[in-house]
């Protein structure tokens, strides 16, 4: 997949392009299938599937105080779009000054002069342009008007649920992971280098862990206790993870205690300080909890991993098959 992150590193059209745009966080199963349209569109007409995208979020920019969390990063987003085969992914840098472009001026001298796009295909609820007013209706009089077919995607239902990066959101924050993984169509994934944390888990606990770091942009799940495969050095582990505030070891009057994520890996004994790590969330045990000292607290951890390798071992063959490299971008 060839990608562009500044629109003038496009020196010529592509070969009959057929273009989608959308923000994409998650790539969940509506917009992988919003990608299967473009992809399959482009090979009939032996064309260019090319996917445009905004770093940052157009929300962090034009709503800040909304506070959007993202479900992916900018690179998980970007290794999704490419597995779902997608020829160029193009990653608008989104500003306050682009945010002012009107919907017309942005087809007619990005989608048409610059990209060349012979076909579009946006979701049923794509808005982009100034004020929003680039929607689906929009978007059907400008290919009227100027020559190109609109194909506009309905909604991908799972059930009865329509797989949206909103309901995902909602669905993380109350820890339902399960739910999570069908409309993502894979788990929810934490990533980042593992840093240096108190170490308490190996030497006081005997359950040494691999701290991650979520920044303030990243959507933080429910606190509490989940199951978890971890993704290292193309091996994948099983694992039980917190996340929260450490109660039991938390100062007394600290108002703002930092947010952890540990994860204690199972049958695992090697130094990853400093290094990259991915870690599925499977499902969520419990909320987080204070308990009266290191041995309670042993002695529940010692519980969590009993449940844990439980869970692990009844979906072996399902873990297998996410474990492959394409399952953990």
């Amino acid at each position: 997949m060839e990608i562009y992150t500044d629109l003038d590193d496009i020196t010529e059209p592509f070969t009959k392009p057929h273009v989608t745009i959308g923000n994409f966080d998650g790539v969940h199963l509506g917009h992988q299938y919003l990608f299967s349209e473009v992809v399959s569109r482009a090979y009939r007409n032996q064309g260019t599937s090319v996917a445009i995208t905004f770093n940052p979020h157009p929300l962090q920019v034009v709503r800040p105080e909304a506070g959007i969390k993202l479900i992916s990063t900018c690179d998980q987003k970007r290794e999704l779009i490419e597995h779902a085969g997608i020829d160029v992914l193009i990653i608008i840098p989104f500003t306050k000054q682009f945010a002012t472009t009107p919907a017309a001026r942005f087809v007619d001298e990005i989608l048409l002069k610059k990209i060349g796009m012979q076909e579009l295909v946006v979701g049923y609820d794509y808005c982009f342009g100034k004020g929003r007013e680039g929607d689906t209706d929009f978007l059907r009089e400008q290919g009227r008007l100027k020559g190109f077919p609109v194909t506009v995607v309905e909604p991908y239902h799972v059930g009865d649920v329509i797989a949206s990066s909103s309901e995902i959101r909602r669905l993380v924050k109350e820890g339902n992971m399960r739910a999570v993984r069908r409309l993502l169509g894979r788990y929810y994934q934490i990533r980042g280098e593992v840093q240096m944390g108190k170490q308490r888990g190996a030497a006081e606990l005997g359950f040494p862990t691999a701290n991650l770091h979520i920044s303030g942009e990243d959507l933080c799940p429910r606190h509490g206790v989940y199951v978890s495969q971890v993704v290292y050095g193309g091996k994948c582990y099983g694992g039980v993870l917190n996340i929260g505030v450490n109660p039991t070891f938390a100062a007394d009057g600290d108002n703002a205690p930092c947010i952890t994520v540990e994860t204690f890996i199972f049958d695992f004994n090697e130094d990853i300080y400093g290094k990259p790590i991915k870690v599925n969330l499977l499902r969520f045990l419990r909320d987080e909890k204070k308990f009266s000292g290191p041995d309670e607290l042993v002695a529940q951890i010692s519980e969590y991993v009993r449940q844990a390798r439980q869970v692990l071992a009844a979906a072996d063959a399902e873990l297998r098959l996410s474990c492959e490299e394409k399952f953990n971008r």
